[in-house]
């Protein structure tokens, strides 16, 4: 099993990114592996401070976020990277920097990431008060060929981890659950309830 890689979430804002990206750190914090969270609003506001929208600012700030998963994920962390990463051309950067990099496309249609946005960044780009802002004055440029694609919109954040932690394990950074005959069952209840258990 390969221990370290990038889970590069990427999606329109308030598609859902965060959200399945705290869900998963849970579950496999759960299961015992080192995990981090990196997430564009937190870098932003501690490592790419001052920085504004403009697509040479989110290179940068993109580049950072690639610069710090490659340093975790190469120590054996799982590393989840929640990024908008509207520009196709900053993923492939990411992906040619970082060895183990899994582009995960959270999709939602912009319909539904308006009624979601719970900070009005949409009502406010809509409005004009917000300029750059991704899926109303720029683009966002869907992956082409993402590992994982996550319907977001159609599914619960549970089912969107589950998908996220089936597609892990084809890939080899999650171990496949164990499954047991029913002879082997039969052995280890004898064995729990020879010992108290059951």
């Amino acid at each position: 099993m390969k221990l370290g890689c990038c889970l590069w979430f990427t999606g329109l804002p308030s598609s859902g990114k965060t959200t399945i990206a705290h869900a998963l750190e849970k579950e496999l914090r759960a299961a015992g592996r080192k995990v981090e969270v990196l997430d564009g609003d937190a870098i932003r506001a501690n490592l790419s401070v001052g920085a504004g929208f403009s697509k040479e600012d989110r290179l940068a700030h993109i580049r950072r976020i690639a610069f710090v998963a490659k340093l975790l994920s190469r120590n054996e962390v799982i590393t989840i990277c929640s990024v908008i990463s509207p520009y196709r051309e900053m993923r492939d950067q990411a992906r040619a920097e970082i060895p183990e990099f899994v582009e995960i496309h959270v999709k939602c249609p912009v319909e539904e990431c308006i009624r979601r946005d719970v900070k009005g960044l949409y009502k406010k780009a809509l409005a004009g008060e917000i300029k750059n802002m991704t899926g109303i004055q720029d683009p966002y440029e869907e992956p082409l060929a993402p590992e994982l694609v996550v319907p977001s919109s159609e599914e619960t954040v549970e089912a969107s981890v589950a998908r996220v932690v089936q597609r892990m394990t084809e890939l080899g950074y999650v171990e496949p659950p164990q499954v047991y005959s029913e002879e082997e069952e039969r052995i280890i209840e004898k064995r729990l309830g020879d010992l108290g258990y059951l």
